[in-house]
């Protein structure tokens, strides 16, 4: 079940509206208690759940919702300790609920990134907060190697009891709220999409400071997903994540070994399977055979996995995509060539892009991998 801010009837409607078009979009919409059992929308929409944007250059404020104070933070980053919310009072800001393995949250972050740059030094502040899905995101180390790789100069701050996003009645990753300089919420918006009219808001903003600001109509040269052609949901395989069967015929059961087996027949398209002795623990799959191997049959042009290690060293995962080894056509981001093929090595609990291909047709994924390897999602794009 949703919880829905309180109030009137209409507010109660839209956000119905919205969260019913994430469900038949990418079927990612669930429970914001506070559990790790939100999803990553790749609809994209503009709600706003505390109140409508106001677009006179002198408001009243009658009616807007102050933003609430960070709540709950377990750690700073590119921040003094106890930053607040406070600390940034006069400035136009922007809150983003994010987590630094959400496929969705990583794709917004060149155009946050590219935001800060252009208008930091006219009163705009970003605050990342960092609210995790998995166990491991809490580690301030694991999320400040992301800070690092993804550019992020702006204050992040770690939301690892929900504290925040209790706070702000938030149920998505990425949620982006915008707040005047006065400390009211005037705008929101939920997933990916929708650059544009959020930079013209936080424009609109700051121009409520300072008249003589203009926008800068400069942007990231990001290739835009094409959603509609994405025809595989997100996939989960930890006991309490896990939202769909597996493929295989065997019955799941948490945190007890499994003898998995591929079947005779052909793969289900959107169904995983497993092969080899795993144990499904609370966020993850974990092989607990000396080898095992994982098979998909998806719709989309790449494919990604959050996985890790449990083993202290680098597990090398090695794929086919129809019959075929990873090669140049194929081969994603984070594969290396090693001899005369391309492979994976995996170790850090994160994201990794295993194939990236032109076409969103059709493809058959398998992969290879030994014991302690974890996997905990399948992403898209």
């Amino acid at each position: 079940m949703i919880a829905f801010p309180k109030p009137i009837a209409l507010l109660v409607a839209v956000v119905l509206i919205v969260s019913a078009v994430f469900i038949i979009e990418s079927g990612k919409v669930h429970s914001g208690s506070g559990a790790a059992l939100n999803a990553n929308p790749t609809v994209t929409s503009s709600t706003p759940l505390f109140s409508p944007s106001v677009s006179s250059s002198s408001p009243s404020k009658a009616g807007l919702k102050k933003a609430p104070e960070l709540a709950g933070i377990t750690g700073y980053l590119n921040a003094p300790d106890g930053f607040k919310l406070a600390d940034a009072k006069g400035k136009v800001i922007l809150v983003d609920f994010w987590t630094y393995t959400c496929i969705n949250c990583i794709r917004t972050l060149p155009y946050l990134t590219d935001w800060y740059s252009k208008y930091a030094a006219q009163g705009f502040e970003i605050i990342g907060v960092h609210t995790p899905e998995f166990e491991f995101e809490k580690d301030i180390n694991n999320v400040r190697a992301a800070v690092e790789k993804y550019g992020i100069k702006y204050p992040v701050v770690l939301d690892s009891i929900y504290g925040t996003w209790n706070a702000y009645q938030n149920q998505y990753w990425p949620h982006h709220f915008l707040i005047d300089a006065d400390g009211y919420i005037r705008f929101d918006h939920i997933g990916e999409g929708g650059y544009d009219e959020t930079e013209a808001q936080i424009v609109q903003l700051l121009k409520e400071r300072n008249a003589s600001i203009t926008m800068n109509t400069t942007a990231p040269a990001v290739t835009p997903t094409d959603f509609s052609k994405i025809g595989t949901p997100e996939i989960y395989f930890g006991a309490k994540f896990i939202r769909q069967p597996l493929g295989n015929d065997q019955t799941l059961a948490a945190d007890v070994p499994i003898n998995f087996t591929f079947p005779k027949t052909a793969f289900t398209p959107n169904l995983a399977y497993l092969d080899g002795t795993w144990a499904l623990r609370a966020g993850s799959a974990e092989l607990l055979s000396e080898t095992g191997r994982v098979a998909l049959v998806f719709t989309a042009n790449k494919a990604n996995i959050v996985a890790g290690t449990n083993v202290n060293q680098t597990v090398w995962l090695n794929a086919s995509v129809d019959g075929k080894a990873l090669s140049e056509e194929t081969a994603g981001s984070d594969a290396v060539l090693a001899g005369s093929g391309f492979t994976v090595p995996v170790m850090d609990q994160r994201l990794y892009n295993i194939v990236s291909t032109k076409g969103y047709r059709q493809k058959e994924l398998m992969f290879n991998v030994t014991k302690g390897f974890e996997l905990y999602t399948f992403t898209f794009g």
